[in-house]
């Protein structure tokens, strides 16, 4: 298996953390990283700098400490804004700026963003040039497969991509209509692959080993994004990452290890966010960990009622006490992943 560049750099494998909203913020970044990612992709920054100075926007132009190299999506649908955006986030440590036009959310698509650009061939053109003509960094594209099922133009849109100097091409396998329902599609990314030269991600319902073996060998794409399988469930990424050189599945975590990642997890929360926010987003974390795990959900009612990380961490540690005692008494000795 060849290397994955993009620009100058090699990443160290073929499994990219996909940026998601609300999600990929630094402190899961980072643990992706740890746990097996070969790049990271944070959350989507408007581009619009004017709202730069929200705590939120704030928050998610923070890359300092982050592993290299750092990749930073935008989101816009007008051209000169989108290369300012670019500039500003090189200017503060980027170096890959990715364009989002792979959001179906009617947030971004009724401003005109997101995969609602897809409609617009030739803007589509006008953005990517104008953003590749503003840095000196690799400028990185996610798209859907299409708008809809009658109009699935990835490929047309990968050609134009391709022509723009976009260094490589993340694909999902559904189009804007489909959101998330229903199961990606995988033929129009093989498609896209054979039409270009520049590396393409597979993207779309990657949730297993065996799944990203398949989608790799069906695609030929050079390397797969993973978005949500990884939420409450970071150590995906080495999972994958060993049965692709090995053919041999690791054995599921521990419920020891899961309890020392979570609650480290939450750490950097209340680190990064502060304890009232850091709080607030634990919660949604703590619900992907435990999700598959007997008594989370009766638990997950009484976690979100607490308001102080050291309630929350005890409350976690109290969790994991109970299901090493189930365990004792015979149930098994590692959780499903």
């Amino acid at each position: 298996m060849s290397a994955v560049r993009i620009g100058p750099y090699t990443l160290s494998n073929r499994l990219i953390l996909a940026p998601m909203a609300g999600v990929t913020d630094q402190p899961f970044r980072q643990l992706c990283r740890r746990l097996g990612a070969g790049l990271v992709v944070s959350e989507m920054v408007t581009s619009d700098v004017r709202l730069w100075n929200s705590r939120k926007s704030r928050l998610r132009l923070l890359h300092e400490g982050d592993p290299e190299p750092r990749s930073v999506q935008i989101a816009g649908g007008d051209a000169q804004m989108l290369a300012e955006a670019a500039r500003r986030n090189v200017e503060l440590g980027a170096q890959i700026i990715d364009i989002n036009m792979g959001c179906p959310a009617k947030k971004v698509c009724n401003k005109a963003a997101g995969s609602a650009l897809m409609k617009d061939e030739l803007l589509v053109a006008q953005i990517l040039e104008a953003v590749v003509g503003a840095v000196d960094v690799p400028v990185t594209l996610k798209i859907r497969t299409g708008w809809d099922r009658q109009n699935r133009n990835g490929t047309t849109v990968a050609r134009i991509a391709e022509q723009s100097g976009i260094a490589a091409l993340a694909v999902h396998g559904r189009t804007r209509a489909d959101l998330y329902t229903g199961e990606a599609e995988y033929e129009t990314i093989a498609q896209i692959k054979q039409s270009v030269g520049i590396p393409v991600f597979a993207n779309g319902d990657i949730d297993s080993p065996q799944k990203a073996r398949q989608v790799l060998a069906y695609t030929g794409a050079d390397a797969l994004l993973i978005g949500r399988a990884a939420q409450g469930r970071p150590w995906i990424f080495r999972e994958i990452d060993h049965f692709l050189a090995t053919g041999e599945l690791l054995p599921a975590p521990a419920l020891e290890e899961i309890e020392g990642i979570l609650l480290e997890h939450l750490g950097q929360l209340y680190g990064f966010y502060g304890d009232v926010m850091g709080v607030r987003i634990a919660r949604k974390h703590v619900g992907w960990y435990l999700s598959t795990m007997p008594g989370a959900k009766a638990f997950r009612s009484t976690f979100n009622r607490l308001d102080e990380r050291d309630a929350q961490c005890a409350s976690v540690r109290a969790f994991f006490s109970e299901c090493r005692k189930g365990l004792d008494s015979g149930e098994g000795d590692e959780v499903a992943a």
